[in-house]
């Protein structure tokens, strides 16, 4: 008898370790249990720890609440100003309603890849090759909120979504670049040119200073003697005076003025018309005619 309820009892107690092992479930801190009990979803979602459901009946699934990167691959369009460019993004996003997201779409993962997909090329026909190469921050919230809007109803938020790598034509870049190029030109000349003007006016007052003291113009030579000197070189440095140089081209302009011999406007002949001499006017045919007329009647 004592054997019989000493196997009654080990029997039992293996049938329910049996039991324990076949309902036990251990949900991760980072996961949720949905229970689905013959087929309908159970209203309590499990937390993480141990949990117990009815072998055979019931059915946990769970469902991972951290955030998940996924990359978007490439996308290829046409931009509003007709640019061809290829756009790869990343989305950054998490399940909040672990119910929604295993009731309501068979893969969330898939749907919002193929939703973060169709939005992309969606936001670049929209979009102009400027805004995507230099105002990505609000295409960035564009983006997130027309993926957001339809995985709200699938339990999923999107956290964030940012565009990578935005790839363009070669030709388009070797325009880019000269278009570069000539604003880097042109802010150049207008610099130099306003360089040459600010020195222009800073020489015309040193010019002023140095005509009302003669002083300064020779310690300004003499500085430049120094300055030469300096250097190891073979030029030799003779100080001219300015003065002279004037002195001698006013005398050369003088002694041109001088010996150019004035200039005599020549005296033109009176043109004489020549007197035509009056020639007895030959006899016309009809006075011979009739003089000899005249001759045969006498």
């Amino acid at each position: 008898m004592v054997e019989e309820l000493v196997a009654a009892g080990v029997a039992l107690v293996s049938a329910g370790a049996v039991y324990t092992m076949a309902a036990a479930r251990v949900v991760k801190q980072y996961e949720r249990g949905v229970v689905f009990r013959l087929g309908r979803l159970r209203p309590e979602v499990r937390g993480p720890g141990f949990t117990m459901i009815v072998p055979g009946v019931d059915k946990l699934r769970k469902v991972n609440m951290q955030i998940v990167t996924m990359p978007v691959p490439a996308q290829e369009g046409i931009t509003r100003d007709n640019v061809t460019v290829r756009v790869d993004a990343v989305v950054y996003f998490r399940v909040t309603g672990p119910a929604e997201a295993v009731v309501r779409v068979e893969d969330y993962r898939f749907a919002v890849s193929q939703m973060a997909q169709t939005s992309l090329r969606s936001i670049i026909g929209k979009s102009e090759l400027d805004d995507l190469l230099s105002n990505r921050e609000k295409l960035n919230q564009g983006l997130e909120l027309m993926i957001d809007s339809p995985a709200v109803e699938w339990g999923v938020t999107i956290d964030r979504v940012e565009i990578k790598d935005v790839s363009l034509p070669e030709t388009m870049k070797r325009s880019m670049a000269r278009q570069a190029e000539a604003d880097r030109e042109r802010r150049a000349r207008v610099i130099n040119a306003d360089a040459e003007l600010q020195a222009s006016k800073k020489l015309a007052e040193a010019a002023k200073e140095m005509s009302e003291q003669p002083a300064a113009l020779q310690l300004r030579l003499l500085q430049t003697v120094v300055a030469v000197a300096a250097e190891k070189n073979s030029t030799l440095v003779l100080p001219f005076p300015v003065e002279l140089l004037r002195f001698l081209e006013k005398a050369q302009q003088g002694q041109q003025v001088v010996q150019q011999p004035a200039v005599q406007q020549p005296v033109v002949p009176a043109v004489q018309q020549p007197v035509q001499e009056q020639l007895p006017s030959p006899p016309s045919r009809l006075d011979v005619v009739s003089g000899g007329a005249d001759s045969g009647q006498d």
